[in-house]
């Protein structure tokens, strides 16, 4: 498959039809929180992956890294398949694939000096001597904007933006290719998130690396990210690059996300798409095209036919059975 750019290459991380579903107690029922996803990833580019809190965002970031266990699916990074890996193999690989967690707070262990936090991942995969990983922490910590005498203080000391300034330089320990966002500015304030959002671009540019930007933060998300993807109840309903999708979406849902975008311009009115409804249960997904339900433009045939992630336009793919070019469209694949 070729990217947004047109640019045919091999993917860093290719994902198809990643299935997560995870038992209800007492029931056979199963809660269908990632339901049949395919993306690729590429080196050095931002994918962002959008939509509203329970869409199944942070769970395919997690199915990544295999912090949960996927139930079906493939998911490969430079062309290897990790999903059949053992512990001691997928944890070797860990050093390729990184995360940084929501909460600056709980992500932290209080108990911990930030020396021990941020060499930690050195430690497990025992990288250096203690000089060594002194030295290494320091490094990092200057990357990520601190300064190395920090290192001997411990995690109630800091603000919520150093703290995931702190979270950022254990991600960067071991070099890898590829981190997992898992919405890692919603908890800070809305001047600490731009600061920590231009630290991120600054870091991808300097060490090439590769993010998976996971947030329900609109703005953040175009301001970082190369191309986007968009969830709903366990699906991805479009996937483009972030200029093209935020200019024209193709999906009633993107187009009513967009809508609730702030626009710091009093003159300005966008004309706002309310959707109507609650989220479905993704115990039980409607039948057909799971945005039915909401959707302003649903028709007979949405509750009938499942549409496919297809192709619309050159890099950009819809899930919707009256997306332009939808009939003759070719699949994600």
């Amino acid at each position: 498959m070729e990217n947004s750019n047109g640019i045919g290459r091999e993917p860093l991380v290719k994902v198809r039809e990643l299935v997560k579903h995870f038992p209800v107690e007492g029931s056979d029922d199963v809660v269908r929180a990632v339901d049949g996803v395919s993306f690729d990833i590429f080196e050095g580019e931002t994918l962002g992956l959008v939509g509203e809190s329970g869409c199944g965002k942070s769970t395919v970031g997690k199915s990544l890294l295999r912090l949960i266990e996927p139930t079906s699916g493939s998911i490969s990074f430079e062309g290897l398949e990790i999903t059949a890996l053992d512990s001691r193999k997928m944890q070797k690989l860990r050093r390729e694939m990184q995360i940084i967690f929501q909460d600056p707070y709980s992500s932290l262990n209080p108990r911990l000096s930030i020396f021990r936090i941020v060499s930690e991942p050195l430690k497990i995969h025992r990288i250096g001597s203690k000089s060594e990983q002194k030295e290494r922490v320091a490094e990092l910590l200057s990357k990520v904007g601190l300064d190395p005498r920090y290192m001997s203080r411990y995690p109630h000391e800091f603000s919520g933006g150093q703290r995931q300034r702190i979270g950022i330089a254990r991600a960067l320990a071991l070099n890898p290719k590829l981190i997992i966002a898992d919405e890692p500015v919603s908890a800070l304030d809305v001047s600490v998130q731009a600061q920590v959002v231009n630290l991120m671009q600054d870091l991808q540019k300097e060490l090439g690396l590769a993010y998976l930007f996971i947030s329900h933060g609109l703005a953040v998300v175009e301001h970082i990210s190369v191309r986007v993807a968009v969830m709903y109840l366990g699906k991805i309903v479009e996937i483009a690059d972030s200029t093209e999708l935020y200019a024209g979406p193709k999906h009633p849902y993107t187009k009513a996300l967009l809508s609730a975008i702030p626009i710091p311009d009093p003159k300005f009115k966008r004309e706002r798409i309310v959707l109507t409804g609650d989220v479905p249960t993704p115990i039980d997904p409607p039948s057909g095209c799971r945005f039915r339900t909401r959707c302003p433009a649903a028709r007979k045939d949405c509750a009938e036919i499942e549409p496919e992630l297809r192709e619309v336009s050159k890099g950009h793919y819809s899930a919707c059975l009256f997306a332009e070019g939808y009939e003759t469209g070719a699949p994600f694949a």
